[in-house]
């Protein structure tokens, strides 16, 4: 199947589509970019650096992983999994994942679906962890906050986990019938490692501020509560106050000190949204 270009030029004024010619990536203007040794493409431009060290660090990227392995946070995967067979998409639909992280899940979508997948993520450790260890996707330096270096167009759905993500310019890369999931933390998620380390537990409401942020462009067509309970011991603990640098603030030394077996709530709030300018369109 013949397919039009999904990657677009990132150099400013450019935004023309971007071929793959052996290990490097080209526009039609002369502009190209090569592969690095592990495999992923840096597509971030000099304006789009917020810091030098943007993004996970290592230690993080390295705590998820353990996380993962221990099957921490599978509930969610297989609910987003669940709900993605569900939208019909087309054979070879793209798939581009915003704050990809560690790239497991978005490896597991291309293996389980057989979609064509992108997945971008500001931190570079974190896209040559997942180029090392994932190949198959394609994965991107990029800030998703800013300008996607993708088409107009050219995706079928696109993918936030708990992380950011610009409206508009998910609205301008997806296809006319194409789908927004986004997943944030449900106000009681984590609410007992919170009062443990910050000394208080109060819930924390993130659907009102996600609609407002979405209201212009999409239109919310589904949601769905996705909650687990789990006991975790000291060392999973740890790593996950390394993964939501929770650990690193400010008087949660003691408490962390002090913490050993604790049983935690992890909860999200999935979110299907549709452009707002193809309201009644269903996947091709």
């Amino acid at each position: 199947m013949n397919r039009e270009p999904v990657l677009a030029c990132s150099v400013r004024a450019c935004g023309e589509p971007l071929v793959r010619e052996g290990q490097s990536w080209g526009c039609p203007r002369g502009h190209a970019f090569d592969l690095a040794r592990s495999g992923y493409l840096n597509l971030l431009q000099p304006q789009d650096r917020r810091s030098s060290r943007a993004g996970d660090t290592p230690a993080a990227l390295a705590a998820r992983g353990r996380l993962g392995a221990a099957g921490i946070g599978r509930r969610l995967d297989d609910e987003i999994l669940r709900g993605i067979r569900g939208l019909g998409l087309r054979e070879r639909a793209v798939l581009l994942e915003l704050g990809s992280g560690t790239g497991a899940l978005l490896a597991r979508l291309q293996r389980e679906l057989g979609l064509e997948t992108f997945g971008i993520d500001l931190s570079r450790p974190a896209i040559e962890h997942a180029a090392r260890n994932l190949p198959g996707p394609t994965w991107i330096v990029a800030n998703a906050d800013r300008r996607l270096p993708i088409r107009p167009g050219a995706v079928d759905l696109v993918l936030s986990i708990h992380g950011r993500r610009n409206p508009a310019e998910c609205a301008r890369v997806l296809r006319s019938c194409g789908r927004l999931l986004v997943a944030v933390p449900a106000a009681d998620d984590l609410l007992e490692l919170r009062a443990a380390v910050q000394g208080a537990g109060l819930e924390r409401e993130r659907v009102l501020a996600l609609l407002a942020e979405l209201e212009q462009a999409f239109v919310l067509l589904e949601r769905c509560t996705v909650r687990e309970r789990r006991v975790l011991a000291r060392a999973e603990l740890l790593d996950l106050l390394v993964a939501t640098y929770r650990g690193a603030r400010a008087g949660a030394e003691m408490r962390v000190a002090a913490l050993s077996e604790l049983a935690l709530t992890f909860a999200s709030e999935l979110l299907l949204f549709a452009p707002r300018s193809a309201v009644g369109s269903a996947p091709a």
